[in-house]
Protein backbone atom coordinates (compact mmCIF):
# COMPACT_ATOMS: atom_id res chain seq x y z
CA UNK A 1 0.00 0.00 0.00
CA UNK A 2 1.15 3.31 -0.55
CA UNK A 3 1.72 5.70 2.18
CA UNK A 4 1.17 9.17 1.04
CA UNK A 5 3.03 10.93 3.53
CA UNK A 6 6.07 8.79 2.91
CA UNK A 7 9.22 10.38 4.47
CA UNK A 8 7.85 14.01 4.78
CA UNK A 9 8.59 15.99 7.84
CA UNK A 10 5.66 17.08 9.56
CA UNK A 11 5.36 19.61 12.68
CA UNK A 12 1.86 19.72 14.20
CA UNK A 13 1.11 21.78 16.77
CA UNK A 14 -1.63 21.36 19.56
CA UNK A 15 -0.87 17.84 18.72
CA UNK A 16 -1.65 16.23 22.32
CA UNK A 17 -5.65 15.72 22.29
CA UNK A 18 -8.33 16.23 20.38
CA UNK A 19 -8.08 17.12 16.33
CA UNK A 20 -3.97 17.54 16.96
CA UNK A 21 -3.80 13.88 17.95
CA UNK A 22 -6.14 12.57 15.23
CA UNK A 23 -3.93 14.33 12.81
CA UNK A 24 -0.86 13.01 14.29
CA UNK A 25 -2.07 9.35 14.34
CA UNK A 26 -3.11 9.56 10.76
CA UNK A 27 -0.22 11.09 9.59
CA UNK A 28 1.93 8.48 10.96
CA UNK A 29 -0.19 5.86 9.17
CA UNK A 30 0.34 7.06 6.08
CA UNK A 31 4.45 6.91 6.52
CA UNK A 32 5.36 10.83 8.14
CA UNK A 33 8.36 11.69 10.51
CA UNK A 34 6.48 14.00 12.86
CA UNK A 35 7.41 16.25 15.57
CA UNK A 36 4.13 16.68 18.05
CA UNK A 37 4.15 19.94 19.96
CA UNK A 38 1.77 20.90 22.59
CA UNK A 39 2.23 22.74 26.06
CA UNK A 40 1.79 18.94 27.60
CA UNK A 41 1.85 15.70 26.75
CA UNK A 42 -0.94 15.14 28.77
CA UNK A 43 -4.10 13.78 26.76
CA UNK A 44 -7.58 16.46 27.44
CA UNK A 45 -9.69 13.06 26.91
CA UNK A 46 -7.52 10.81 28.54
CA UNK A 47 -5.52 7.36 27.15
CA UNK A 48 -1.90 7.16 26.43
CA UNK A 49 0.26 10.24 25.28
CA UNK A 50 0.39 10.67 21.88
CA UNK A 51 4.28 10.38 21.03
CA UNK A 52 4.85 7.66 23.20
CA UNK A 53 1.75 6.14 21.71
CA UNK A 54 2.59 6.67 18.36
CA UNK A 55 6.52 5.49 19.05
CA UNK A 56 5.18 1.88 20.36
CA UNK A 57 4.00 1.72 17.13
CA UNK A 58 6.67 1.59 15.01
CA UNK A 59 6.72 5.41 14.06
CA UNK A 60 9.59 8.34 14.05
CA UNK A 61 8.01 11.12 16.43
CA UNK A 62 9.67 13.39 18.55
CA UNK A 63 7.39 15.86 21.72
CA UNK A 64 8.45 18.80 21.99
CA UNK A 65 7.00 21.15 24.59
CA UNK A 66 6.47 24.72 23.48
CA UNK A 67 4.22 27.74 23.47
CA UNK A 68 3.34 28.96 20.12
CA UNK A 69 2.79 32.50 21.29
CA UNK A 70 6.56 32.19 22.25
CA UNK A 71 8.95 33.54 19.29
CA UNK A 72 11.80 31.72 21.21
CA UNK A 73 9.83 28.27 21.25
CA UNK A 74 8.52 28.48 17.56
CA UNK A 75 12.36 28.89 16.07
CA UNK A 76 13.11 25.69 18.62
CA UNK A 77 10.43 23.72 17.37
CA UNK A 78 10.93 24.17 13.51
CA UNK A 79 14.63 23.76 14.33
CA UNK A 80 14.14 20.56 15.78
CA UNK A 81 11.96 19.24 12.93
CA UNK A 82 14.98 20.27 10.24
CA UNK A 83 17.64 19.17 12.96
CA UNK A 84 16.24 15.65 13.31
CA UNK A 85 14.62 14.59 9.55
CA UNK A 86 16.95 17.30 7.42
CA UNK A 87 13.86 19.78 6.37
CA UNK A 88 10.28 20.60 6.92
CA UNK A 89 7.70 19.38 4.67
CA UNK A 90 4.55 20.60 6.16
CA UNK A 91 3.02 22.72 9.42
CA UNK A 92 0.08 21.71 10.59
CA UNK A 93 -1.03 25.08 12.83
CA UNK A 94 -3.54 23.50 15.27
CA UNK A 95 -3.45 24.80 18.33
CA UNK A 96 -5.76 26.84 19.73
CA UNK A 97 -7.87 28.15 22.70
CA UNK A 98 -11.35 29.18 23.29
CA UNK A 99 -12.31 31.59 25.59
CA UNK A 100 -16.24 31.31 26.06
CA UNK A 101 -17.27 34.34 26.47
CA UNK A 102 -19.32 36.93 25.17
CA UNK A 103 -18.24 40.74 23.96
CA UNK A 104 -18.71 42.78 27.83
CA UNK A 105 -17.41 39.36 29.63
CA UNK A 106 -14.56 39.26 27.82
CA UNK A 107 -11.42 40.33 30.04
CA UNK A 108 -8.61 41.96 28.44
CA UNK A 109 -6.36 39.60 29.10
CA UNK A 110 -8.08 36.69 28.23
CA UNK A 111 -8.65 38.61 24.46
CA UNK A 112 -5.03 38.55 24.26
CA UNK A 113 -4.11 34.87 25.37
CA UNK A 114 -6.76 34.02 23.02
CA UNK A 115 -5.03 35.80 20.10
CA UNK A 116 -1.67 35.27 21.21
CA UNK A 117 -2.51 31.51 20.66
CA UNK A 118 -4.77 31.43 17.57
CA UNK A 119 -3.52 34.06 15.28
CA UNK A 120 -0.12 35.27 16.70
CA UNK A 121 0.66 31.58 16.97
CA UNK A 122 -0.52 30.83 13.53
CA UNK A 123 2.11 33.71 12.28
CA UNK A 124 4.88 33.24 14.20
CA UNK A 125 4.60 29.29 13.12
CA UNK A 126 3.92 30.00 9.71
CA UNK A 127 6.32 32.39 9.28
CA UNK A 128 9.50 30.08 10.92
CA UNK A 129 8.12 27.37 8.53
CA UNK A 130 8.11 29.73 5.30
CA UNK A 131 11.61 31.08 6.11
CA UNK A 132 12.90 27.30 6.13
CA UNK A 133 10.87 26.09 3.21
CA UNK A 134 12.80 28.77 0.95
CA UNK A 135 15.56 27.40 1.75
CA UNK A 136 14.55 24.02 0.85
CA UNK A 137 14.54 22.20 -3.12
CA UNK A 138 11.37 21.84 -4.44
CA UNK A 139 9.81 18.15 -4.48
CA UNK A 140 6.56 17.53 -6.21
CA UNK A 141 6.02 20.79 -6.92
CA UNK A 142 6.40 22.29 -3.54
CA UNK A 143 9.09 23.32 -1.23
CA UNK A 144 6.38 23.00 1.72
CA UNK A 145 3.19 23.05 2.71
CA UNK A 146 0.89 24.70 5.42
CA UNK A 147 -1.99 23.31 6.86
CA UNK A 148 -4.07 25.49 8.68
CA UNK A 149 -6.76 24.38 11.16
CA UNK A 150 -9.24 27.73 10.61
CA UNK A 151 -12.58 27.25 12.12
CA UNK A 152 -16.73 27.47 10.16
CA UNK A 153 -16.76 30.44 12.91
CA UNK A 154 -14.08 32.03 11.26
CA UNK A 155 -16.77 33.14 8.90
CA UNK A 156 -19.94 33.01 11.10
CA UNK A 157 -20.29 34.37 14.42
CA UNK A 158 -19.47 32.17 17.01
CA UNK A 159 -21.64 32.46 19.47
CA UNK A 160 -20.72 33.62 23.32
CA UNK A 161 -16.80 33.64 22.17
CA UNK A 162 -15.82 36.75 20.22
CA UNK A 163 -12.30 35.93 21.00
CA UNK A 164 -12.25 32.62 19.21
CA UNK A 165 -14.47 33.81 16.57
CA UNK A 166 -12.28 37.20 15.54
CA UNK A 167 -9.07 34.92 15.41
CA UNK A 168 -10.43 32.02 13.32
CA UNK A 169 -11.53 34.84 10.89
CA UNK A 170 -7.64 35.74 10.99
CA UNK A 171 -6.67 32.66 10.25
CA UNK A 172 -8.82 32.46 7.28
CA UNK A 173 -7.70 35.75 6.05
CA UNK A 174 -4.13 34.71 6.89
CA UNK A 175 -4.39 31.49 4.74
CA UNK A 176 -5.03 33.46 2.13
CA UNK A 177 -2.64 36.14 2.36
CA UNK A 178 0.38 33.17 2.72
CA UNK A 179 -0.64 31.05 0.17
CA UNK A 180 -0.70 34.74 -2.74
CA UNK A 181 2.70 35.39 -1.36
CA UNK A 182 4.57 32.54 -1.58
CA UNK A 183 2.97 30.40 -4.25
CA UNK A 184 5.76 31.74 -6.79
CA UNK A 185 7.94 29.76 -4.19
CA UNK A 186 6.41 26.64 -4.32
CA UNK A 187 4.96 27.14 -0.60
CA UNK A 188 1.34 26.09 -0.60
CA UNK A 189 -1.04 26.95 2.28
CA UNK A 190 -4.49 26.01 2.73
CA UNK A 191 -6.73 25.13 5.95
CA UNK A 192 -9.18 22.51 6.81
CA UNK A 193 -12.72 24.48 8.71
CA UNK A 194 -14.04 22.32 10.99
CA UNK A 195 -17.63 22.17 12.34
CA UNK A 196 -19.10 20.77 15.08
CA UNK A 197 -15.94 17.92 16.14
CA UNK A 198 -16.89 16.00 19.52
CA UNK A 199 -13.47 15.18 20.63
CA UNK A 200 -14.52 13.70 23.73
CA UNK A 201 -12.09 17.22 25.75
CA UNK A 202 -14.12 18.09 28.56
CA UNK A 203 -15.41 22.09 28.56
CA UNK A 204 -17.80 24.33 27.66
CA UNK A 205 -18.34 22.15 23.85
CA UNK A 206 -19.92 19.47 25.40
CA UNK A 207 -22.15 21.10 27.51
CA UNK A 208 -25.82 19.84 26.60
CA UNK A 209 -26.94 23.32 25.02
CA UNK A 210 -24.26 23.27 22.58
CA UNK A 211 -24.29 19.94 21.70
CA UNK A 212 -28.45 20.56 21.15
CA UNK A 213 -27.63 23.63 19.53
CA UNK A 214 -24.84 21.94 16.98
CA UNK A 215 -27.31 19.07 16.08
CA UNK A 216 -30.01 21.76 15.14
CA UNK A 217 -27.63 23.02 12.49
CA UNK A 218 -26.02 20.57 10.99
CA UNK A 219 -27.63 18.92 8.00
CA UNK A 220 -26.15 15.01 8.67
CA UNK A 221 -27.39 13.14 11.17
CA UNK A 222 -24.02 12.99 13.25
CA UNK A 223 -21.95 15.72 14.20
CA UNK A 224 -17.81 15.36 13.62
CA UNK A 225 -14.78 13.64 14.50
CA UNK A 226 -11.68 14.10 14.97
CA UNK A 227 -10.83 11.53 12.31
CA UNK A 228 -13.17 13.42 9.65
CA UNK A 229 -10.82 16.98 10.35
CA UNK A 230 -7.69 14.74 9.70
CA UNK A 231 -8.73 13.03 6.66
CA UNK A 232 -9.30 16.64 4.69
CA UNK A 233 -5.93 17.58 7.03
CA UNK A 234 -4.21 14.56 5.14
CA UNK A 235 -5.28 15.69 1.36
CA UNK A 236 -3.85 18.65 1.44
CA UNK A 237 -0.45 17.72 3.68
CA UNK A 238 -0.26 15.62 0.22
CA UNK A 239 1.26 15.16 -3.29
CA UNK A 240 -2.04 14.82 -4.22
CA UNK A 241 -3.56 18.58 -3.38
CA UNK A 242 -2.30 20.49 -6.45
CA UNK A 243 -3.00 23.44 -8.21
CA UNK A 244 -4.87 24.27 -4.83
CA UNK A 245 -3.48 27.06 -2.44
CA UNK A 246 -5.45 29.70 -0.36
CA UNK A 247 -8.69 27.38 -0.08
CA UNK A 248 -10.50 27.24 3.65
CA UNK A 249 -12.18 23.85 3.47
CA UNK A 250 -15.11 22.83 5.07
CA UNK A 251 -15.60 19.55 7.38
CA UNK A 252 -18.66 20.56 9.11
CA UNK A 253 -21.68 18.01 7.91
CA UNK A 254 -23.59 20.54 5.86
CA UNK A 255 -23.60 23.24 8.62
CA UNK A 256 -22.45 26.18 5.83
CA UNK A 257 -25.21 24.99 3.21
CA UNK A 258 -27.81 24.95 5.41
Amino acid sequence: MTRRLAEKSILITGASSGIGRAIARRFADEGARLVLADLTADVREGGIPTAELLRAEGHEVEFIQMDVSSEEDVARAVGRAVERFGRLDVLVNNAAIGVGKSLTDTSLAEWNRALAVNLTGVFLMSRAAVRQMLKQNVRHEARGRIVNISSQHGMIACPEDIAYGTSKSGVVYMTRQIATDYARDYIICNAVAPGKIVTGKPGRAAEPRWMDYSRSRTPMPRLGKPDDVANAALFLASDEATFMTGENILVDGGWMAA
